[in-house]
């Protein structure tokens, strides 16, 4: 089961993201922005090079001007293939040349630049050579919010993420936890993920018992108990688009602590979820959630962000943490996920990625949200 293939982006939609982003460089009092391989360069272009190598890739955007994508010319065929090609020009390069002077010569001199996060420092310091008189500012800096609105086909796929992790919790709730050692039970769920359709996996988190107090356990050789509280968190890849969910299940009967900071935490998502609306700051998400867990004495145990921007990648702007005023817009999507950890004892966290609404928020996750007990 993968569902139906979604409805694919066009050169047209590429032209608006691109445009889009060189409108918001300028207004952002920057000359362009310099885009390497990586998520941000698959969201403008489409193009997502066919290995990471040493030789130069770079998307050139400035406001009034053509977008240019410079590549090796061994790799221009795959750029040419890519379906945002038809809405910029490329530029390519051979090996013993220098790519440094073919980009130079798009750029201003004395301009500023955001450039993407995973560039590499050899590329960008091979510019500030040839260009001295530049400077340089971190994309997710100067334009935090440059991916974090989705339209409504981008909204679509997330939904499709989501269904498809919910589909994997529905069938990993089925299977034997006690006995088993956390990494199978983590390779289970990633089989699943695949099985519904994801074409990559980040993270399987299988904490059980005392390592579920530890949010980002790596699921080890751990036998899993009866009696143990397991936080399960998962997610990946599907068409491009991101899924992330967490539940806290139970092997066997839990005690009446471990309910009561199950029903805590669930209280706690409920919260931060009513919390979101158009115009409501992003730390307003996390006072809501984090207000609950601390007004019963848990406080010093949510150590975390109440949540994190999702959409090509599984974690990106904007952050539901206090400090954080940007106001909430239609489209934005992001995980509201409160825990509470418990050190050498046990941890509970509930996870679901919600979108804002014109007059609210809707999840993209709707397994349930009581305790599950498992076998």
């Amino acid at each position: 089961m993968t569902g139906t293939a979604p409805v694919p982006f066009t050169a047209d939609d590429y032209k608006a993201r691109m445009d889009r982003a060189a409108r918001q460089a300028a207004d952002a009092g920057l000359a362009g922005l310099l885009v390497a391989p990586g998520p941000d360069l698959v969201w403008l272009t489409g193009y997502a090079p066919p290995a990471v190598t040493e030789r130069l890739t770079l998307l050139v955007l400035a406001a009034g001007r053509e977008p240019v994508l410079v590549v090796p010319t061994l790799e221009a065929p795959d750029a040419e293939k890519a379906t945002g090609a038809p809405a910029l020009a490329l530029r390519d390069w051979t090996d013993g040349k220098d790519p440094y002077a073919l980009t130079a010569a798009l750029l201003d001199g004395r301009g500023r630049f955001g450039v993407s996060d995973n560039a590499w420092a050899l590329h960008l310091l091979g510019l500030q050579q040839a260009l001295p008189g530049t400077s340089y500012v971190p994309l997710t800096e100067a334009l935090p919010m440059l991916r974090a609105v989705k339209d409504a086909a981008e909204l679509e796929r997330l939904a499709a993420a989501g269904a498809a992790a919910d589909a994997a919790f529905e069938e990993i709730r089925n299977v034997r936890f006690s006995g088993r050692r956390e990494s199978e039970v983590a390779a289970d769920l990633a089989a699943l993920l695949r099985r519904f359709g994801h074409a990559q996996v980040d993270f399987t988190i299988v904490a059980s018992g005392p390592n579920g107090a530890n949010p980002h356990h790596e699921a080890g050789d751990r036998r899993i108990e009866r009696g143990d509280m397991v936080v399960l968190d998962f997610g990946g890849l599907k068409d491009g688009y991101g899924s992330d969910t967490s539940r806290t299940v139970h092997v066997g009967e839990p005690t009446e602590e471990e309910r009561r900071v199950h029903d805590l935490v669930r209280e706690a998502q409920e919260a931060g979820f009513r919390a979101v609306r158009p115009g409501a700051a992003c730390q307003d998400v996390d006072r809501a959630a984090r207000a609950v867990i601390a007004g019963a004495g848990y406080g010093e145990y949510f150590i975390h962000r109440t949540g994190h921007g999702i959409g090509v990648t599984t974690h990106e702007p904007p952050y539901m943490i206090e400090g954080e005023e940007r106001p909430l817009v239609p489209g934005m999507c992001f995980s509201v996920e409160p825990g509470v950890y418990l050190p050498g004892r046990f941890g509970v966290r509930i996870e679901d990625i919600v979108t804002v609404t014109e007059d609210g928020g809707r999840r993209l996750n709707e397994t349930e949200r009581e305790m599950v007990i498992v076998d």
